[in-house]
């Protein structure tokens, strides 16, 4: 396998890369490095070449046209564009016909052409649908940022008319890059259900989330060092209070002002803590960038506004060697990290925070939401609102034992995040999708199994690859997923379990169901159920009708859909019947449906597994006898009802095995998917006893 990655934005070279030298040497310049060095080391891969944009700056010779190799497998690829010089994301657009055009020669002078291209933003993207139809191979798209996000989280109206047009001009180009592509990677469920959602050509079937991996151990091992006391404890009369710690680009989007008025707002923070900024690297503010100085001079204005001359450090330089010494310095004073972004795509800097035992205050817009529900380690809030910042902060530097808690949960958490198993994950997608992977469809009659999720087919690692194995045998049994998770989730846990590819995945608790295409790995969401579902649907005055009725709050914003609504419940038996009344009430018609004692979901009254069951049923004329389903819990009891020939794994929930409407299932004497192969056995030894010989 051959893989070209493209990258046009900032200063990338193969090392000591120096992060903030522009506004566009950032993360995504870390993520290509990373992901590349753990995809060298895949023996299935042959060829790595990153291929980046060469010009002639101030920053030094190591951009220029050319080719490095960095070993006998990975290179760096420096094509030379209409413009020799030195240009930030915002005017790139321009140089993208001729690189694309170097690029194309230099693909037909190598002996083989790559296997896919992997896009590093919009941009790239461009490039790459070009270079791509052109020699006939897939592109992988990973958009890092997106000026619509850029645009909202900043409001439309806050711009200059300068700024809008070229926002304008980089969101038409994302938009052609979601459409062009043929597989999107996203880091977080944020970016693939809320952040690209925004965009006209948002087609959910074709997005991943494959969350990033980070190098982490220096972090994990992290120790202060003389030379970063030196750098910070300068600046503060009191070096030895917890530390308040933030690491981004001075950008408005990073939002850092907001987070020296929250500091500088609250008496107990200015009184028990300390703010350290590194802001980046800088010679003169004269010399930076408008937006960068502007953010700049924001920072220094608040600092100057409430006197924290003493409070806050503001190094102007630090060197990448530093930052693992840097959380070392706030862990040591029992400080936390705070992300205070209008908006952050992924948050690398929260993994490295909790890889270094240091609690986190993030932004509850992003990817941060993913990491700290995984990691339990800090606390989200509104980036906008400094009063919540101040107190998120205040929290966590009082209570002692909520400290240790979040520093001991980040530190076991972060090795979800793995490079290794982000680039064995990408490489799958990708041999399937090149055809080298996929499997073949089986002719004649076929027969399906739909399966939950959660405590179904997961949370046995042994079940489940008895399972796997199983299924490769079952030629004649296309498989399929019914669960609660929204699309991506339910498709990000089934990767990470190394579960089957689903034919079908019916998501939402059936409100949503989405087919696998010829290609083995993107899905096409099936309008035609959603329309029929989506009828006496009134989701606004469902929302109004319940908004005080007590014992529910809602789920996270993330688990909410335009076909349902879910909520935390106190394990109120009687709660769903007394919704049901109350809806009643107002002639609104809906499917309550309460499981595990204490989530409840809200859909249109067409619409639960079991009744998109049915609609596939119909759709792939299948009988009675070639469906099977299984499930656990009371979000199953719709389709377990349904189906004749369900199956009830041995570690269920919700009494399932004492309802009467429920008699008729088989309950598995085995527990998760080892339930489900012998639920498949009974009811196919059962017909093979019933058939007439």
């Amino acid at each position: 396998m051959f893989i070209l990655h493209i990258a046009l934005q900032g200063c990338l070279k193969a090392r000591d890369v120096q992060y903030g030298l522009t506004p566009d040497t950032g993360g995504h310049i870390k993520y290509v490095l990373e992901l590349v060095e753990a995809q060298a080391a895949d023996p299935a891969i042959e060829r790595i070449v990153i291929a980046t944009r060469a010009f002639d700056s101030v920053y030094g010779e190591d951009y220029r046209a050319g080719y490095d190799e960095i070993d006998d497998k990975v290179a760096i690829l420096r094509l030379p564009t209409a413009s020799p010089a030195y240009l930030a994301k915002e005017e790139l657009w321009a140089e993208t016909a001729s690189f694309a055009a170097a690029l194309r020669r230099w693909i037909d002078d190598q002996p083989s052409k790559p296997t896919y291209l992997h896009a590093h933003y919009a941009d790239a993207a461009t490039v790459s649908a070009t270079i791509g139809k052109g020699i006939g191979v897939p592109f992988v798209f990973t958009a890092h940022s997106l000026g619509r996000v850029k645009q909202d989280a900043i409001g439309a109206q806050a711009l200059s008319p300068q700024t809008r047009d070229m926002l304008s001009r980089r969101i038409a180009i994302e938009e052609a890059a979601f459409a062009e592509a043929d597989l999107v990677i996203a880091s977080s469920r944020n970016e693939a259900e809320v952040q690209y959602a925004g965009f006209d050509t948002y087609d959910p079937g074709k997005i991943r989330i494959i969350e990033p991996g980070s190098k982490l151990d220096a972090y994990r091992d992290a120790a202060p060092s003389d030379a970063v006391t030196e750098m910070i404890a300068p600046f503060l009369r009191a070096p030895d209070k917890p530390v308040i710690l933030a690491i981004a680009r001075p950008v408005a989007k990073k939002n850092l002002p907001m987070l020296v008025e929250a500091f500088g707002r609250d008496p107990w923070l200015r009184d028990k803590a300390n703010l350290v900024i590194l802001a980046g690297t800088r010679e003169d503010i004269a010399d930076l960038d408008a937006e960068t100085a502007n953010e700049m001079r924001h920072i220094l204005e608040a600092i100057d506004r409430h006197d924290l001359y003493g409070q806050v450090a503001l190094p102007k330089t630090h060197q990448p060697v530093d930052i693992p010494s840097v959380y070392a310095f706030a862990r040591e004073r029992r400080g936390i990290f705070v992300n205070p972004a209008l908006n952050e795509p992924f948050g690398l800097t929260l993994l490295e925070a909790a890889a270094a035992g240091l609690p986190v205050v993030a932004t509850d817009s992003g990817g941060p939401n993913d990491i700290v529900e995984l990691c339990r380690n800090g606390r989200l809030v509104n980036p906008q609102d400094q009063g919540a910042i101040a107190q998120a902060c205040r929290e966590i530097l009082e209570d002692s034992g909520l400290w240790d808690k979040y520093a001991r949960n980040g530190a076991q958490a972060v090795a979800a995040y793995d490079w290794t198993r982000h680039a064995e994950r990408c490489t799958a997608l990708m041999a399937r999708m090149t055809s080298q992977g996929r499997r073949r469809e089986a002719d004649g009659p076929r027969q399906l199994l739909v399966c939950d999720i959660d405590n179904t087919l997961t949370g046995c690692r042994t079940c489940i690859e008895s399972f796997s194995r199983w299924h490769e045998t079952e030629t004649n049994l296309d498989f399929a997923v019914a669960s609660g998770r929204s699309f991506h989730s339910a498709l990000s846990i089934l990767e990470q379990q190394n579960a089957p590819f689903p034919k079908i995945i019916i998501s939402s608790v059936g409100t949503e169901i989405y087919r696998l295409q010829p290609d083995g790995v993107t899905y096409r969401r099936d309008d035609d159920w959603t329309r029929q579902i989506a009828r006496d649907w009134h989701r606004a005055r469902i929302v109004d009708a319940l908004h005080d009725m007590p014992g529910m709050m809602p789920q996270a914003p993330l688990e909410q859909r335009d076909l349902k609504l879910s909520f935390l419940t106190n394990g109120d038996r009687a709660l769903p019947e007394r919704i049901h009344r109350r809806l009643q009430d107002r002639h609104l018609a809906a499917s309550v449906i309460h499981s595990h004692g204490r989530y409840l979901d809200i859909l249109p009254v067409s619409a639960s597994k079991g009744a998109a069951i049915a609609y596939l049923r119909e759709g792939l004329r299948l009988s009675e006898d070639d469906v099977f389903v299984a499930g656990d819990s009371g979000n199953d009891i719709e389709m377990l009802r349904a189906v004749p020939q369900a199956i009830i794994v041995a570690n269920y929930s919700d009494d399932l095995a004492s309802r009467p409407d429920l008699a008729h299932t088989y309950v598995s004497h085995q527990s998760h998917a080892m339930g489900i192969i012998e639920g498949v056995e009974h009811f196919r030894e059962r017909v093979s006893r019933e058939r007439p010989h």
